[in-house]
């Protein structure tokens, strides 16, 4: 094949504007500013046509590396292609080979720093390029009298189109929809259709998005057939009186029509007249009621669904129907670790259910418009949506935003064709109430026209950009990972003054969201409820979207086949933010994480409240639009985690945002007559009561939680001080075969000498001492420097005293860092009865909170199960706890960690009174709080858990790590978020709790 000439291209690439028309050598559209040319308007994506033809499947590929390895005439329909690789379509061509070696190049991610110099508009001579072809038939019935229109769905970053050797045109935008008209090119047989897509192009500016650079026909390709007369747009236009209950319902059309509507009893009737719907139900993410409608004209029939809604903003609130709403809401990008941004429907169906099941009821689409299917599922399942335009410039922050295109004029059509792509895609989506101009892109005057065109376009919905801090040409204040004092202030009207007066008075009216907040990476996000009370709290915050919904992880292989997920850096990327990337709410293959967990209990729509003493149940209903008339409510009582009595509980229905109170029932009543032996727990629990699309009857959505009664001889508290230990006598002391002074306390066996615990029950004790480090989690990044540097990760031991009394020993130690004067005083005694005693005090000013404080233990044996009365089933932290209920649990051993792609710190389980641990063998050991502890069980250690990288790199030995706990820091999500809320950091404080152990 020939191939184009390098100095060729590095002459027709400084070309920045296009002629009126282009020739397969023309490569000048690559750097240029604009959109593209010779492609058609922007339409509804409900716009099909009477026959389409999908092309997606196997086409002919070449990897080109650069301007310099570029086939001439690979377009041409006699071109021979057989030397030419196959690709799916759609697909990433970085992707192509994984998890083995990538075949065209590698993936690479970045948060903010673009992958080339910023010199806009021009890109690296180092610009790969894929060349595509396609052959195929029209099929049969196809009408050549009327158009036929290729759309692209997606191409990332620039392609240009060819049909039968002929160009056709050529674009940019790439997670936009993009339509030539190839009318004249196409015929019955024998069609190839070439593209030439760009690795990198002037768009790429535009599309810094914190994600993984990928490239190729990403989404589907599809070839439209419209017979004359077919209208080629629409926009509904279906708002809701909500005072009045009447659907309103006009019709844009490009060509003359008819409109029916057989739920309605419109028939025959003229789309651009209003119809007035007496009764009409109207569409909410809480009821989804969509109405099956056609538009008939000259050239057939177009069917698609109508929801009547209205969105608003009224007396400083964001109002669905008339009523204030609240977004529990996730930020979605899109990901597949196998396939990346190509994801089939299946997929998204399985996001939604996933969503809706975990009480998310609204999607931010970060931070571009997602694959048009999405937003039907969204108006079928019930989302709220805020659509994002394809735009991002955050690479531009790192040189003081000079140069930013959202200031340059020269910028403004392609900024304009974005977000008129993305507004008439999907503007016949009832689920999309927002429209946001983009995200992180700084600030200038194309993005304010970008608003204005919205209003002029579509002034029935909001709109959204987070990045302009005064807010004066949105809707909506926006704000980022504000920390809790702040979003206080705001929901008190109370933030820092604008430099602009006008722009003040604007801002101060409008409501507020955090379009990104709870930064979901590794272990977390901690901190979600004190977010939601502050909601709660003030009228004037509507909630939030969680970044984010998914890891985007790769999957990869080790040598010996086993699985795990690649982020940033894996690849041999020169640039690369690392795990930064790995930040959802579900891991990679969708299975959810202990955060999605957490948010489902955060976000529920019915809050529980039980008043022991009143002997209530108060039940607040959180949705905006619908009564709890669609949940059965139930009651169960344990005594110790073990079921005592159990029944359903008759609550009236309780009217969207208001509260109830009922009294326990007889029932409840009775069963908790007698004294408990054990803790008495009563929990509550809403349920679906009939199936939904997204779950069936019985699903749980929430739960309330109260301790009836303690058990009859409550345990006292754990002690403050140190424990006594009588004057030294003479007790009975076993000297072992190899000379070794052991003590038998309880199960306990214990180096008579230095007071080392050698045994417990069954298990050999390879070592047993204070523990106060943990491996760092993605969200303790703002703190985990401050314990490196105080060498918490390097604690040294030293045995100050050990004190053998009768029936008991007491061993004091001091902890401390390396070149520190500052430690821990720890003192461990342990009783006749088994019982240990541990106390913890600080030595000196320590110069940062502590990341937990403990014991741990290190048996000689692998634990297979393990057993606890306490918080459960799930990972469980002091600010990360909600998801969990006390309990009894038993729970393989192995399943308690958490596989977080980053390794971390994981698995905790909260407030155990008891634990049982039982080997392979049977062997068991239990430990009993006073009044209770946190645990972990682990196959590794906490240094190798710090070193780790990725799940393999995780090798379990044959010992089993168990670590029992007073306290631990708080997760939080610092990883891109606030401190800590108040009370959930650890300070190095004294600190007493008693562990009894038994075989």
């Amino acid at each position: 094949m020939r191939l184009l000439a390098h100095n060729q291209y590095a002459r027709i690439r400084k070309v920045t504007r296009m002629s009126d028309g282009i020739s397969p050598g023309d490569l000048g559209y690559v750097e240029s500013f604009g959109p593209g040319q010779g492609f058609a308007p922007a339409r509804a994506s409900q716009a099909i046509g009477s026959i389409q033809l999908s092309l997606d499947g196997t086409w002919k590929f070449r990897y080109g590396r650069g301007p310099g390895d570029l086939t001439a005439g690979f377009e041409a329909t006699d071109f021979d292609d057989s030397r030419f690789d196959d690709i799916t379509v759609p697909s990433s061509w970085q992707l192509a080979g994984l998890p083995g070696p990538p075949r065209y190049g590698a993936p690479a991610y970045t948060n903010v720093t673009y992958p080339f110099p910023v010199d806009p508009p021009h890109v690296p001579d180092r610009n790969p390029a894929g060349e595509y072809r396609r052959h195929f038939t029209l099929p049969p019935g196809w009408d050549f009298g009327g158009s036929a229109t290729v759309r692209f769905d997606g191409v990332d970053s620039c392609f240009a189109v060819f049909v039968n050797g002929a160009a056709v045109g050529h674009s940019q935008g790439s997670r936009l929809v993009r339509e030539f008209d190839v009318t004249r090119l196409v015929r019955p047989e024998d069609n190839v259709m070439a593209v030439r897509v760009h690795q990198w192009s002037a768009g790429s500016y535009l599309e810094d998005q914190d994600m993984w650079w990928l490239s190729g026909i990403f989404r589907g390709v599809t070839l439209i057939n419209e017979p004359a007369g077919t209208v080629r747009d629409f926009f509904v236009h279906a708002d809701y009186d909500a005072g009045l209950g009447v659907g309103i319902l006009r019709l844009d059309t490009d060509r003359p029509a008819v409109l029916s509507v057989p739920e309605l009893g419109l028939a025959g009737a003229e789309p651009d007249a209003e119809h007035r719907i007496p009764d009409a139900e109207p569409w909410s993410d809480e009821h989804p009621r969509l109405y099956s409608a056609v538009l008939t004209s000259a050239g057939g029939d177009i069917g698609f669904r109508i929801g009547f809604r209205r969105i608003e903003v009224r007396d400083g609130q964001i109002r669905l129907n008339g009523r204030t709403i609240q977004f529990r809401g996730v930020n979605r990008h899109e990901w597949h670790p196998e396939t990346g941004r190509s994801l089939d429907e299946a997929t998204m169906r399985a996001d939604i259910v996933l969503m809706k099941r975990h009480n998310i009821n609204a999607v931010r689409t970060s931070h571009y418009p997602p694959d048009p299917r999405f937003l039907d599922l969204c108006d079928e399942y019930g989302l709220l949506v805020i659509d994002e335009c394809d735009l991002e410039t955050h690479g531009f922050a790192s040189a003081g935003w000079r140069n930013n295109p959202s200031g340059d004029p020269r910028w403004l059509p392609a900024y304009l064709d974005r977000i008129e792509r993305t507004v008439e895609r999907d503007k016949n989506h009832p689920s999309v109430i927002i429209w946001s101009l983009g995200n992180e892109a700084g600030t200038g005057g194309n993005l304010e026209q970008m608003a204005a065109w919205i209003r002029g376009r579509d002034p029935g919905r909001l709109v959204h950009y987070e990045g302009e801090p005064d807010a004066f040409y949105a809707d909506v204040y926006s704000r980022m990972y504000a920390g809790y004092g702040e979003l206080d202030a705001i929901g008190r009207h109370q933030e820092p003054i604008t430099a602009n007066p006008e722009h003040d008075e604007h801002r101060r009216r409008l409501p507020m969201i955090l379009c990104e907040y709870g930064h979901a990476m590794g272990n977390g996000p901690g901190g979600l409820a004190e977010y939601t009370e502050l909601f709660d709290r003030h009228p004037r915050l509507h909630g939030g979207f969680i970044w984010e919904w998914i890891d985007h992880g790769i999957t990869q292989l080790t040598p010996a086949a086993q699985r795990y997920f690649g982020y940033g850096g894996d690849f041999g990327e020169r640039v690369h933010d690392g795990n930064f990337v790995i930040d959802g709410l579900v891991f990679p293959d969708r299975t959810p994480s202990p955060g999605l967990l957490e948010v489902k209990a955060v976000f529920s729509p019915v809050g529980i409240t039980i008043d022991p003493g009143a002997r209530s149940i108060t039940v607040a209903n959180r949705h905006h639009a619908a009564s709890t008339r669609g949940y059965r409510f139930g009651w169960a009582v344990e005594d110790g985690g073990m079921l005592v009595a159990a029944g359903d509980l008759e609550v009236p229905a309780v009217p969207a945002g208001a509260v109830a109170s009922v009294g326990f029932p007889r029932a409840l009543t009775d069963s908790t007559a007698a004294a408990p032996e054990d803790e008495r727990w009563l929990t509550v629990t809403a349920s679906l009561a009939a199936d939904t699309p997204w779950a069936a009857a019985g699903h749980e959505v929430g739960f309330g939680q109260a301790q009836l009664t303690q058990p009859r001889k409550p345990n006292g508290p754990g002690p403050i001080a140190p424990a006594p230990v009588t004057a030294p006598v003479t007790a009975p002391v076993t000297v072992t075969a190899a000379g070794e002074r052991q003590l038998t306390l309880g199960c306990a066996v214990l180096d008579g000498d230095t007071g080392e615990l050698r045994r417990l029950g069954p298990f050999a004790v390879q070592s047993a001492f204070p523990d106060f480090w943990r491996a760092p989690t993605d969200n303790d990044v703002r703190v985990a420097g401050a314990w490196r540097r105080a060498g918490l990760d390097r604690l040294e031991r030293r045995i100050i005293a050990v004190q053998r009394g009768e029936n008991a020993l007491s061993t004091r130690l001091r902890i401390a860092p390396a070149g520190a004067d500052f430690g821990l005083l720890a003192t461990l005694t342990w009783h006749a009865d088994g019982l240990l005693s541990v106390h913890v005090a600080p030595d000196g000013a320590w110069p940062c909170p502590l990341p937990k404080i403990g014991l741990r233990l290190v048996l000689d044996a692998v634990v297979e199960e393990v057993s606890w009365f306490g918080r459960g089933p799930g990972e469980a932290y002091r600010d990360t706890y909600h998801a969990t209920r006390v309990g009894r649990f038993t729970v393989p051993a192995a399943e308690l960690a958490t596989p977080y792609v980053r390794p971390q710190e994981n698995g905790n389980r909260m407030h155990a009174r008891n634990l049982t641990v039982t080997g392979a063998a049977g062997q068991a050991l239990t430990v009993t709080g006073d009044p209770h502890f946190d645990f972990a069980v682990r196959r590794w250690s906490p240094e190798l858990l710090t070193a780790a990288t990725h799940t393999p790199d995780l090798v379990p030995d044959v010992r089993t790590h168990l670590h029992l706990d007073a306290a631990h820091h708080g997760i939080g999500s610092g990883s891109c978020g606030p401190e800590l809320p108040p009370g959930h950091s650890l300070a190095a404080r004294t600190v007493g709790y008693t562990l009894r152990f038994s075989a």
